[in-house]
């Protein structure tokens, strides 16, 4: 951006009247309307970012047109060409917009920094000068001819409030001085226009008084009066009753103004003895004041119930308490009350009003005038204010002060979208406890001691307790009550329980987690309170917008709309775009919820269909994104899909792998979901779909759960050839885990019932397993056999993948053989037919076995190259093990070739993989290295 240098000289940015700008005398032409509100709204936030969004709003207040983002962007444009050679810069920030100015530039800052002056200063004579100084500059309402009332609510609502203020303490200095006659140069005109000022009134009495115009004063308090009677049902204050007795029984003495100085409120509820972690949010929270103490900060601080945002709010406030000596003001806005009685802004305001020193007599009989005067009283004091478990915004907008200066903190259960983007409140999300924390905050509970004799239980309870303070604390009270008890009794007693919240229960019902859950659940729509018990039928704590949408039996813009609102009452946490999570202990109260809806049969029928559909959600998926990773693996078609189910529709390799990873674990929790639901087929089809990505990744461990509930299912199905399916899938996986003899017999049942169903396919892809078998064994001249068997029932069913990977098969075992050019020969024809049909996998293997004859060949250079080649591909794949193969052979390759550096750095590299997939092999290879698996690996530099 061009940087045009500003001339020195003096800068005069005018709000309070038409908005004006000049530089050493000469004004600056401002251009429309709205370029002139935006400059008048940036120069009262002067060093401060406002939000596009906020921008928007406060310009078209209505509805924004759809032009109206680039036309402010174009407003932005021309103000900082008409301002930059004032001095003024407008820059972006923080996805908004700051004017760089100093704010003593801008007339609407000095007025209210003459105005605090004077209100400090003890002497009459400088306090008089300050205040003229400060009216001198108010050259009408706020922006007049281009903001209007509800622009100017918004931003300053208490300036004319000051403006006010300021001709009181005016008035009453100059009195003090003995300026009467300055005094009713311009009070009348001020009392006839705000009669319900009742401290202007009282000045003007008491001028009247000084220069013996009793008459004028009875009658301006006989006005006053009957307006506080007749517009709002009051009667005049203590202070000014006074003044009238005083008149009515004409005592010479000059009555005095004010009364002693009231207490100050201290409301905040005491802090909690036990306070842990939370030093990050401690230290987001303190950078906000460090930003601009002059500024109003609301600081909005949401999170699910039980995780500590009371406790946070009022530690943090206690430690402000001396930067706010007018005091402190606290209210529970009941917002998710047990009841179901949230607090009213009226109810709240008068007992502000009331702890300000506001007489009963005084309260106005409306929420706006109380608002109004709520408003006045903070008008020249620093207060702090906390406003505990609001429900929504707008149970929060009448309580927030205009005054500059005062800090406000919010916490919710909802995310209070609108103060952030209408009033500018800073939001903060407050998180489950890291368990570290958690830790931290058990040790500070019960002690350290009993933490460091039982650590291993002690982390127990953390996990147990979901890293949720307030569980925490539950569980805590419990141990301090019961010293003699052990952490491992209260471990193995919330692991039995039935449900974690059974043993999280209190008679409190403040306290008692089923309770506190309630809270926000009962806040919830129809609908979104529905989806909340459906996903206590979800088997893991995550769920995306589809498979949300699958339980609910809706669409997924629909589900989408209803996870926002769980999110916004945080019972959901949204951890990546359409992806979210759930915490174990509303889980299980989710849970419980379901439970109870199931004991109707309507109930029991509903999410009897609503797991049906859920099922056949992640079928489809896995059997979408299964035929993306391996185009050509033998595999069965779901037999019926709802048309409710919403499968993810993967578009290509890269989508389908990334599902996988992101949902493999979720898939086989679903896996023992359909075994818990009868639902068999839904059981061995999915957990088919799955071994391939498991087989890849080196999840054998949950390959192996998933196809031993496969075959069981089958079994119960009697559906043979499924049951041959799992068996070879069992295979497979029994021969990662090392158990040839068993991978052997699964393999030897499988050919069995392919033979006994007449099955060539199914004969031919056992036959292929087994020669692997064979291979794995030692047995070359048997896995040669079982490599040619399989072509032939291969070629028979005009099987092209099937073929090509019986060639590959075919040139590996003459490989191990010492055939080394007929392996090659085969191994080519197999390549080439794999690229024919772009079958990735089959290409990476048939590679792996390039590589073989090439070495058998005496031709490393070669074989280097086909082992590289394989690698990428398998890495494309995801194919976690093979790559450790193809790291191993590759550094087999260089050590061959004298290249010693160059080997470890590959070794290593197999290495580290197979140690993170806990395979046996990682051992051996350790040993290449001359490590230990607890160690980790130097690799040349």
């Amino acid at each position: 951006m061009l940087q045009i240098a500003a001339e020195v000289g003096v800068l005069d940015i005018r709000l309070l009247g038409t908005v004006a700008v000049s530089h050493d005398g000469v004004d600056v032409a401002l251009g429309k309307r709205h370029e002139r509100c935006l400059v008048g709204i940036l120069a009262i936030e002067a060093g401060r970012s406002i939000s596009t969004e906020r921008l928007l709003r406060l310009l078209w207040p209505e509805e924004p047109p759809a032009s109206a983002r680039p036309t402010l962007h174009t407003y932005v444009a021309r103000l900082r060409g008409r301002l930059a050679r004032c001095g003024v810069s407008i820059v972006t920030r923080d996805s908004g917009y700051l004017m760089q100015v100093c704010p003593s530039d801008v007339d609407v800052h000095r007025f209210t920094g003459l105005l605090s002056q004077a209100i400090d200063e003890p002497a009459a004579a400088p306090r008089f000068t300050l205040l003229t100084q400060a009216l001198e500059l108010w050259g009408g309402e706020l922006m007049a001819g281009t903001a209007d009332d509800r622009l100017r609510e918004v931003l300053d609502a208490s300036l004319r409030q000051r403006f006010l203020l300021a001709h009181e303490l005016l008035a009453e200095t100059g009195l003090e001085l003995g300026h009467v006659e300055h005094t009713l140069s311009y009070l009348p005109e001020l009392v006839r226009r705000h009669p319900a000022r009742e401290r202007l009134a009282a000045a003007l009495i008491r001028a009247y008084h000084q220069c013996g115009d009793a008459a004028s004063a009875l009658s301006v308090y006989e006005t006053v009066r009957r307006h506080l009677a007749d517009e709002l049902g009051l009667d005049p204050g203590s202070n000014l009753s006074s003044l009238y007795v005083s008149l009515l029984h004409r005592r010479d003495d000059d009555p005095p103004i004010s009364s002693a100085p009231p207490v100050v409120p201290a409301q905040l509820p005491p802090a909690t003895r036990v306070f842990a972690a939370r030093a990050a949010e401690l230290a987001e929270l303190d950078a906000l004041l460090a930003e601009d103490t002059s500024a109003v900060v609301i600081s909005a601080i949401a999170g699910s119930p039980g995780v500590g945002k009371t406790t946070l709010a009022v530690h943090w406030a206690h430690s402000l308490a001396d930067r706010y000596p007018d005091g402190a003001l606290y209210t529970n806005l009941r917002g998710f009350d047990p009841n179901g009685q949230a607090a009213s802004p009226d109810e709240v305001i008068c007992g502000f009003l009331e702890a300000l020193h506001v007489a009963p007599g005084q309260m106005p009989t409306t929420l706006a005038a109380k608002t109004g005067l709520y408003r006045s009283l903070l008008a020249t004091r620093r207060m702090l204010i906390v406003l505990d478990n609001a429900r929504d915004a707008a149970q929060v907008r009448p309580l927030l002060p205009g005054t500059r200066g005062c800090l406000v903190v919010v916490t919710s259960r909802t995310q209070l979208g609108g103060l952030v983007t209408v009033e500018g409140a800073v939001p903060m999300t407050l998180g489950l406890m890291a368990p570290p924390d958690a830790l931290e905050l058990l040790s500070r509970r019960i002690g350290p001691g009993r933490v460091a004799a039982e650590p291993d239980a002690a982390v127990d309870i953390v996990h147990r307790c979901a890293g949720l303070p307030l569980a925490l604390a539950l569980v805590a009270a419990r141990a301090v009550a019961r010293p003699n008890v052990t952490l491992t009794r209260l471990a193995e007693e919330l692991a039995a329980s039935p449900s974690p919240l059974d043993a999280l229960s209190s008679e409190d019902r403040a306290t008692d987690m089923r309770a506190v859950f309630s809270w926000s659940y009962q806040a919830l729509s129809a609908p979104a309170a529905e989806l909340f018990r459906l996903l206590g039928l979800h088997p893991g704590p995550v769920v995306t917008t589809l498979s949300a949408a699958a339980l609910s039996g809706t669409d997924p813009a629909r589900a989408r709309a209803l996870l926002g609102e769980l999110e916004r009452a945080h019972l959901v946490a949204e951890d990546a775009e359409d992806r979210y999570s759930i915490h174990d202990l509303l889980h299980a109260y989710a849970a419980d919820l379901a439970r109870g809806s199931a004991e109707t049969e309507p109930g029991a029928a509903a999410q009897a269909r609503a797991v049906e559909r859920l099922l056949d959600h992640f079928l489809g998926s896995a059997y979408r994104c299964d035929s993306l990773l391996d185009p050509h693996r033998d595999r069965a078609a779901p037999e019926h899909c709802s048309p409710d189910a919403h499968p993810f529709q993967a578009r290509d390799h890269d989508e389908a792998l990334a599902w996988f990873t992101a949902n493999h674990a979720a898939a086989l929790a679903v896996t023992r979901l359909c075994e818990s639901a009868g639902q068999d087929r839904h059981l061995w089809q999915l957990a088919w779909c799955l071994g391939n990505f498991f087989e890849r990744q080196g999840h054998w461990h949950h390959w192996m759960e998933s196809q031993t509930l496969a075959l069981d299912a089958a079994v119960r199905l009697g559906d043979e050839p499924a049951q041959a399916r799992c068996h070879r899938g069992l295979s497979r996986v029994r021969a990662r885990l090392g158990d040839r003899a068993a991978s052997f017999r699964h393999l030897t049942t499988a050919l069995g019932i392919y033979e006994a169903h007449r099955d060539p396919v199914g004969r031919a892809w056992t036959h292929l397993n087994i020669n692997v078998c064979h291979e794995n064994a030692g047995a070359y001249e048997l896995a040669l056999t079982h490599a040619h068997q399989a072509f032939s029932l291969f070629e028979q069913t005009e099987h092209v993948a099937g073929k090509a990977l019986s060639l590959n098969a075919i040139g590996w075992s003459h490989a191990n053989l010492g055939d080394h050019h007929k392996a090659l020969r085969y191994c080519e024809q197999a390549l080439s037919q794999h690229r024919q049909i772009n079958h990735r996998s089959g290409e990476a293997d048939t590679l792996d076995s390039i590589g073989l004859a090439y070495l058998g060949l005496q031709d490393p250079v070669r074989a280097a190259g086909a082992y590289e080649a394989a690698l990428r591909l398998f890495e494309q794949l995801g194919d976690r093990y093979n790559q450790a193969l193809s790291h191993l052979r590759i550094g087999d390759v260089h050590d061959r070739l004298a290249q010693p550096e160059r080997a470890r750095e590959s070794w290593t590299a197999a290495w580290r993989i197979l140690r993170e997939l806990g395979h046996p092999d990682a051992a051996a290879v350790g040993r290449r290295l001359g490590v230990t698996d607890d160690r980790p690996v130097e690799t040349a530099s």
